[in-house]
């Protein structure tokens, strides 16, 4: 029984669609995670001065505490932004074909 509802949904276009648009979206969001960590090793290595510099005269904290934040942050935001979409678009795509492929 569940193997003709898994090969009718592995058929259906949608689903084949569907998992072309995840991936997709999936590996834009980890180029841009991994360019932001790519930057920040490229900023360490060859301008580390950048971040050695402090926010103002009188501050202690340097340029690469706020940095090092945001980087963290920007994986909690790219997470959101897949999660929202996944919980959004994809899993009511996919409710529909299985919803589909069960009649």
């Amino acid at each position: 029984m569940h193997d003709e509802i898994y090969k009718k949904i592995e058929k259906d276009p949608r689903f084949q669609d569907l998992v072309k648009r995840r991936q997709k979206f999936a590996w834009t969001l980890s180029l841009v995670m991994l360019a932001i960590y790519y930057s920040f090793i490229m900023v360490i290595a060859f301008k580390p001065e950048i971040l050695a510099m402090t926010i103002s005269p009188d501050s202690i904290v340097t340029v690469g505490i706020p940095a090092g934040i945001a980087i963290i942050l920007s994986a909690f935001v790219l997470t959101g932004i897949y999660v929202r979409r996944a919980n959004g678009e994809f899993d009511a795509l996919n409710a529909s074909i299985i919803q589909e492929a069960s009649k």
